[in-house]
């Protein structure tokens, strides 16, 4: 891929900054939307699904009655489109939908489903097709309102402004920032520099903040946001980096900034700076456009600096604003066109910006890994899925990070999304299918079926798992709350340490609107685990009070009702039971679980 000239769009309103992440504003959407529940076409036939294929899906939800458990949206993935635009429209694949995408939608509305589309924020889709939205985002959304669509999933493929997945390594230059030795501020008097009041630092003298950043060889470098398609780094820790430089004067006056800096264009170094005192931008460009050198730029950064202590900050946020920019545009565009219409908007990023930062203020879901599976079927195979795996293409991967990621989520943001159910692929187990679903329901994941339906009957195994409506409850649960981890049999804080050592036992509990709470033991093993793990009411309290309808009454009720949402089996078990056993597992078996709705009484 050839690489680009031209550069992302400025930022002019500050509510798209890093700076405005965590103020709680929603620029698009409407929220209180509970996960989603559908069918996507992706898994079960990749880019090998057609009109027939989709029409057969959506037959089969209605002949199973999966529509009646909530599961009502179908979803063309990529692969449906044309290979390219037809004078400046996207077209339907000519051979795989010759009907056209509205037909496709009055077929689904016929059978009482939704309808839900793809693309992505890049120039051409991951399948390579040159449809993606950037640039034609106006006229994408015209088709899509035409389309009678109720749901979009949109990739970040070939992203021009990073260097996302099948992109341009190069532009890296766009999401770091330059590799940083030091500063220099000469004081400007009368709009001239006041060349004998000059101040300098080195990067001994600045602070580095977050963990990305660090010293190499006397340079600041990594001064940009790590990548979340990576499993290294944990979601909750302090994810972007900044240099900060302390600089003291004695009154209010203009100085020209001059940076010592290396610009590369690398994973960790790159050459667009951003320049702040405060919270107030003086510069938010490239130093130099796209080759490596030792010595950026000599220009000067004119800023302004107030008596007494100031604080500059050099620093590259772009990897996460220009990517919530690419979102925002979409949104910005259907809010405009159809602001009556409630469109569903899936993030499907894979985390690599971080979008459970910046996320909610723009979609009701963010992918947060790498797709659970890069071995998809197609008509009649099923494909392939890891229940563990080295990286990020498994069920336990995406577990591993969800499962530390609930303050992220909720009614008024979103939704944490670890891709895909795997459910029916090959390589997964009747008791993997199970604690499978059980997470994902825990979790308050989108619920997208992705198997071949033709190969499901009422009552099966598959059909028992995916339909059963205690689980589904609690994924649904008007309370919307996702679960929090809150204990692990390796020691550590449950709730925020990023474990990937799947050798353990959790414990999973979920504050539910009828004042009840979900309990899940979830081996997360591949082998038996002996744990005799016991639960008390208090240590529930303890993690998850806070959000639950009324904690005092669950940890003081005289009874409890408790049902194993698998086996259906319930039982009444008194107080001081509780107080003597706790609520408690002795054993489970490889990849199983153990999951209690607890109703004090």
């Amino acid at each position: 891929m050839s690489e680009h000239k031209i550069k992302p769009v400025t930022i002019q309103d500050d509510k798209y900054r890093f700076d405005a992440f965590k103020n709680g504003e929603v620029l698009f959407g409407k929220k209180g939307h509970l996960p989603a529940m559908g069918w996507n076409s992706w898994n079960a036939f990749g880019s090998g699904n057609n009109e027939e294929l989709t029409k057969a899906m959506a037959d089969k939800m209605i002949e199973l009655g999966l529509d009646k458990y909530g599961y009502t949206y179908v979803v063309l993935d990529d692969g449906c489109y044309a290979s390219k635009r037809v004078e400046g429209h996207l077209a339907s694949d000519a051979e795989k939908f010759p009907s056209g995408f509205l037909a496709m939608s009055d077929y689904i509305h016929s059978k009482g489903l939704k309808y839900g589309m793809y693309n992505d924020v890049g120039d051409r889709l991951c399948s390579g097709l040159e449809v993606g939205t950037v640039g034609y985002e106006e006229i994408d959304c015209q088709d899509y309102i035409k389309w009678k669509i109720d749901y979009i999933k949109v990739d970040n493929c070939y992203n021009i402004w990073d260097n996302a997945t099948f992109s341009c390594p190069k532009n890296a230059k766009y999401t770091f920032a330059p590799d940083i030795k030091g500063i220099r501020l000469v004081k400007v008097s009368a709009g001239v520099e006041a060349g004998n009041e000059a101040l300098e630092y080195s990067i001994a003298d600045a602070v580095i903040t977050g963990d990305r950043g660090y010293i190499e060889s006397g340079y600041a470098t990594g001064i940009g946001t790590f990548d979340g398609t990576s499993p290294d780094a944990s979601p909750v820790s302090e994810l972007s980096s900044e240099v900060h430089f302390n600089v003291n004067v004695s009154e209010d006056a203009e100085y020209d900034l001059y940076v010592d800096a290396r610009c590369r264009t690398i994973e960790g170094s790159g050459s667009w700076l951003q320049v702040a005192v405060g919270t107030n931008y003086y510069y938010d460009d490239l130093l130099v456009d796209s080759v490596d050198t030792e010595i950026c730029t000599d220009k000067p950064i004119r800023i302004k600096l107030s008596k007494g202590e100031n604080v500059i900050r050099l620093m590259n946020h772009r990897r996460q604003e220009n990517t919530l920019t690419s979102y925002a545009k979409i949104q910005e565009c259907f809010e405009k066109l159809a602001p009556e219409k409630d469109i569903l908007f899936s993030i499907c990023e894979w985390g690599k910006t971080q979008p459970h930062n910046w996320g909610y203020k723009v979609g009701d879901s963010w992918r947060i890994l790498n797709d659970i599976t890069f071995q998809v079927g197609s008509d009649g195979n099923p494909g392939t899925v890891s229940w563990e795996g080295a990286y990020t293409t498994s069920v336990t991967a995406q577990y591993n990070k969800a499962v530390i990621m609930d303050e992220f989520a909720g009614l008024d943001k979103g939704w944490n999304d670890p891709d895909m159910l795997v459910i029916g692929m090959n390589g997964m187990t009747d008791t993997m299918n199970k604690t499978h679903m059980t997470m994902w329901c825990m979790l308050n994941s989108p619920l997208m079926l992705g198997m071949d339906l033709r190969r499901v009957e009422k009552n099966d195994d598959i059909y028992k798992i995916i339909t059963n409506a205690d689980l589904i409850a609690l994924n649904q649960d008007t309370l919307g709350v996702q679960a929090k981890r809150i204990f692990t049999s390796k020691g550590v804080k449950p709730d925020t340490t990023y474990l990937r050592d799947n050798d353990r036992v959790d414990v999973l509990a979920k504050p539910l609107s009828d004042g009840s709470v979900a309990l899940s033991f979830i081996n997360v093993s591949l082998g038996f685990r002996e744990d005799r793990i016991s639960i008390s009411p208090e240590l529930i309290r303890e993690y998850i009070g806070g959000k639950m309808k009324d904690a005092d009454n669950f940890v003081n009720a005289s009874k409890y009702k408790v049902k194993n949402l698998w086996t259906k089996e319930e039982s009444v078990v008194e107080a001081n039971e509780v107080a003597e056993k706790g609520f408690n597992v002795s054993g489970l078996a490889a990849t199983d679980n153990l999951t209690l709705r607890i109703i004090p009484m």
